[in-house]
């Protein structure tokens, strides 16, 4: 059985890190010993008083394991790290710490999985690209790479040529985030040309729309908000917008957890209308997960509506944002979000799990032995 793996991606944003965890617990769901390693992270987080990369940190909470950053995240590029190395690299030892960190987890594991960074590229500043970590640890990879035709096929053939560069053996490819209307066109055409690069399709995962839901803490950050109210529930999840100016009685009907944005003008006469809605049809539960009071105007709320307005907010216990951009350009914040899998998002790792149980080749993966050709 293999017993190590290194999980790539083609860029970012493509769902390596998804990829990853739903691969760990589809391997532990089989009863296999599995550890996990982030030896290069470039966002670094710290809680409950560690400091690791941001994957680790979640990684450690959905596996349940005491996170150890030199176990778990034992190289991290944080701000000035790369200039100080190119001033002086032989003061680093990272290549060591990356290898301390695999001898012990591949004593306690029989199978470890080690995540990569960016593209194949990233890392190449400090002598540790995805395909000289991989070189170092002997590990085969895993590609993961966003879904198309011919994108994807130049993405394949490019990531390819790193590795190849180095000696390192790629297992196979995960083609990730496919429409599904394009599933069969996808798996033909990329499929057929993969075989002639010598690379199986382990997987093809269509695109989930909820996994591109952010929360709203997420989108407090993208509008450089502050909190008025219920900071508790900054976890609530938001699926789409929903405009105080004119309210979408067919939106509010057919839809969940949306975000409200609103001046403070029109606050007032957007819940009493979503209240009368709501109402008429028989929704006992707020439709709504959020409000962006926008212009940073809170104050503007009319005196004699404000205390209808929080008796609504305080029943549900809706989070309430205030913004200084005006309602286009906080929409405009939020439909940049890039969104991705984290500790404060578990229902999406469950569908993560979900996807990658269903629709990668987890046999292929595990039979593979080194120095064979997939």
């Amino acid at each position: 059985m293999l017993r190590k793996l290194y999980i790539a991606a083609s860029s970012q944003h493509v769902g390596k890190t998804t990829s990853t965890l739903g691969l760990i617990a589809a391997f532990r769901q089989r009863g296999h010993n599995v550890g996990y390693c982030k030896p290069v992270g470039q966002e670094i987080q710290e809680f409950g008083g560690q400091w690791a990369d941001k994957d680790a940190h979640l990684f450690a909470k959905v596996m349940g394991f005491p996170l150890n950053t030199e176990i778990h995240s034992p190289v991290m590029l944080s701000q000035g790290v790369t200039s100080a190395f190119l001033d002086n690299p032989a003061s680093f030892d990272f290549s060591d710490r990356i290898r301390k960190a695999a001898a012990y987890l591949e004593a306690q594991h029989e199978l470890v999985i080690y995540e990569g960074t960016g593209h194949p590229g990233v890392g190449s500043v400090v002598n540790l690209s995805n395909a000289d970590v991989a070189k170092m640890l002997d590990a085969p990879v895993v590609l993961i790479v966003e879904g198309g035709i011919g994108n994807t096929i130049d993405r394949v053939s490019l990531c390819l040529s790193q590795f190849k560069e180095k000696g390192v053996p790629v297992i196979g490819v995960i083609v990730n985030k496919v429409f599904p209307e394009k599933m069969d066109r996808v798996r033909h055409y990329v499929g057929m040309k993969l075989a002639e690069m010598g690379l199986p399709i382990l997987g093809i995962l269509h695109y989930e729309k909820s996994l591109s839901f952010p929360i709203i803490q997420t989108v407090l950050e993208a509008v450089q908000g502050r909190v008025l109210a219920n900071e508790e529930n900054l976890d609530n999840r938001m699926e789409d917008f929903l405009s105080g100016s004119l309210v979408d009685t067919e939106k509010l009907l057919h839809s969940q957890n949306l975000l409200l944005i609103v001046s403070p003008k029109r606050i007032f006469s957007a819940i009493q209308k979503i209240q009368e809605i709501t109402l008429l049809h028989g929704i006992e539960e707020t439709p709504i997960s959020g409000i962006i009071v926008t212009g940073d105007g809170l104050h503007e709320i009319p005196v004699k509506d404000y205390s209808r307005v929080f008796a609504y907010v305080d029943k549900y216990k809706i989070p309430v944002l205030a913004t200084p951009f005006d309602p286009l350009g906080s929409v405009i914040k939020i439909s940049k979000i890039e969104v991705k899998i984290n500790a404060r998002t578990p229902w999406k790792a469950d569908q993560a799990v979900a996807l990658i149980g269903q629709y990668v080749d987890l046999d292929a993966i595990l039979s593979y032995k080194m120095g064979e050709t997939p």
